[in-house]
């Protein structure tokens, strides 16, 4: 898909209402002061008129830092998507996936959803540097400032319907997994059944899949992934559990690049395995990540409480649980897992 064809897709999709000075930012990716005249001439406005313009971009979760003398900057830059970074990044044929960069959207997930309403012939993925509406599993709002973190949707082909995409979220979860243990982080990356990534028993990042296509035929899931990169103060206050971000893990932010890029090839390799093998193909690799096993947990169905000890997972990716001393499997659905 070329780019002139990337965006007619785009303009499918709905946008957001902030309007966004790429210039401006782009100059302050640097993380070094500007001053408000050279900013001003960027985007062709006076000196003085550049402040109310640097309070809209801080509407996106930007952190402009302002001292006198010196001008504005965003303390720690910013890794901005370039799509030739990513894709060198992912070390793939370009005919290996299309690809898809936005600055600003209501949710990438939507978006990528809407361009595949009328069929798909090879991966495509969503990524933006802003979500004004980024969601969670069970509609939970995700955090998503600009330029912080990673945004990234997949929509693949399956066929075989939706009963051949049982445990498809666990296999993401290795994909991810792997990516961000290689980063640095080893051992301490941990997969919460049946979405969550966990540093230290901290969020890190999490999984939604959304289905297209037909039911019992070919079947395109939408796989939304969002990893905390830098997470600034102001965003992580609104988020309602304990969590982390790779900044804070590996002492510096990440290119964002070179994490979307390798994250794409891993999930494209395993996607490739669950085809072949199912989730049971994947299951091995998916327990060595496992951050509850052998531990008290409850889950929450509705207004139910069901207290056990967490043993695993089946080949069909349900969560095996010791109940009293009875094993019982639990699918994913409403279910929501909490540490006892």
């Amino acid at each position: 898909m070329g780019r002139a064809a990337r965006r007619g897709l785009g303009a499918l999709m709905p946008e957001t209402s902030i309007q966004v000075d790429s210039a401006v930012i782009r100059c302050l990716a640097d993380g070094r002061f500007h001053s408000g005249e050279d900013l001003g001439a960027l985007s062709g406005i006076s000196r003085a008129g550049i402040w109310k313009r640097l309070q809209k971009l801080e509407q996106l979760g930007l952190a402009i830092e302002s001292v006198r003398g010196k001008g504005y900057r965003i303390a720690g830059g910013l890794s901005l998507l370039d799509e030739t970074a990513l894709r060198a990044a992912a070390g793939l044929p370009a005919d290996a996936f299309d690809l898809v960069l936005k600055e600003t959207t209501v949710s990438t997930n939507a978006d990528a959803l809407a361009m595949i309403a009328g069929g798909l012939v090879r991966p495509l993925a969503v990524l933006a540097e802003y979500q004004s509406a980024g969601r969670g599993r069970r509609g939970r709002p995700w955090q998503s400032p600009f330029g912080s973190n990673l945004y990234l949707s997949l929509a693949s082909r399956f066929s075989g319907g939706a009963t051949a995409l049982e445990g498809v979220s666990l296999a993401v979860g290795v994909a991810v997994a792997d990516v961000l243990a290689a980063s640095g982080l080893g051992a301490r990356v941990q997969l919460k059944w049946p979405n969550d990534v966990l540093v230290g028993g901290r969020k890190l990042g999490g999984i939604l899949v959304e289905l297209a296509g037909e039911m019992d035929g070919v079947c395109m899931p939408v796989i939304g992934i969002g990893i905390n990169g830098a997470m600034p103060a102001q965003a992580g206050a609104e988020i309602d559990q304990p969590w982390t971000d790779l900044g804070r893990e590996l002492g510096a932010p990440p290119d964002r690049n070179r994490l979307a890029g390798e994250l794409l090839a891993s999930l494209l390799a395993v996607l490739d395995t669950f085809r072949a093998g199912g989730f049971a193909a994947l299951r091995e690799r998916w327990q060595q990540y496992d951050g509850c096993a052998g531990r008290e947990v409850q889950l929450l169905l509705g207004d139910k409480r069901i207290t056990g000890v967490a043993c695993g997972v089946s080949e069909q990716g349900a969560l095996l649980l010791d109940v009293e001393g009875e094993m019982q499997r639990f699918h994913g659905g409403e279910v929501s897992l909490r540490m006892a």
